[in-house]
Formats: structure tokens, sequence, C-alpha cells
């Protein structure tokens, strides 16, 4: 079936599952259709907007979830917090930061292109830390 094929191969292919979109994990994977990121792009772009911006996202998202919009929520969740966090730390915080900014750029490109880009490094575990968002 449809769902074996897409676990077999790692990514989910969005279209009536985006209703269970939990279930699974993604990877780079095929674009989605003309629906989907008509309803979710939008939202994805917002979230990368800074925190206020995140906040907006999330609550669109919130009733009618969107799988292409909730995969960018929790990628600019953890790349967010992860600046908030180095900011703290001098000097080796803020080059930290310089990479978290580049992830950030990379995240708002991949949200831009109707594909699902992990960040290189930490995207897969945003995924499986914020599966709830």
């Amino acid at each position: 079936s449809l769902s074996l094929v897409g676990k077999i191969l790692n990514f989910k292919i969005m279209s009536e599952e985006n209703k269970n979109f939990e279930d699974g994990t993604y990877q780079n994977g095929p674009k989605y259709s003309n629906e989907v990121l008509k309803d979710g792009k939008t939202i994805a772009i917002i979230a990368h907007m800074t925190i206020i911006g995140w906040l907006i996202a999330f609550v669109m998202n919130h009733n009618a979830k969107n799988a292409y919009a909730s995969f960018y929520i929790r990628q600019s969740l953890g790349i967010m917090l992860g600046i908030l966090i180095f900011s703290f730390v001098p000097v080796i915080g803020w080059i930290v930061n310089v990479g978290f900014f580049i992830l950030w750029i990379i995240s708002l490109i991949g949200s831009l292109s109707g594909e699902l880009r992990h960040i290189p490094f930490l995207g897969n575990q945003f995924q499986e830390w914020f599966h709830s968002f």
C-alpha cells in the first residue's frame, strides 16, 4: 500500500493523509499538492519571522493542522530556541548563533520551495522533540 511504500522510503506523501501527519518521519520528500501548499506555505513562512510570527503561525495552524506548516513550525521553533539559549553564552554563543542564523536561512528557503527539507544536523531531532506542535 501507499503508506507501506512511504515508510520503506522513509518519507511521507501528503494528500488525504494530511489529517494524520504525525504517523511517520519526514525526510526530503516529494512536492506537496497545490491544496496542501496553498494552506501551509504561508503559515510556514510566517513561522520563520521572529517569535511573534511563530506564535501567529502556531495559532493559525492549531485548529486545521497542515503537515507542511507543522513541519516548518517545529523546525523554526528549534532554531529560535537554539538562538535564545546560546545568546546568553558570551563569544562562543555568538559564534554558534551565526550557525543557527545560517540554519534559519536554509529552513526559510526550504519553506519557500514547497518541499520538506530538514536543516543539517538538527532537523530530525527538532521534528522528534516538537512532534506535538
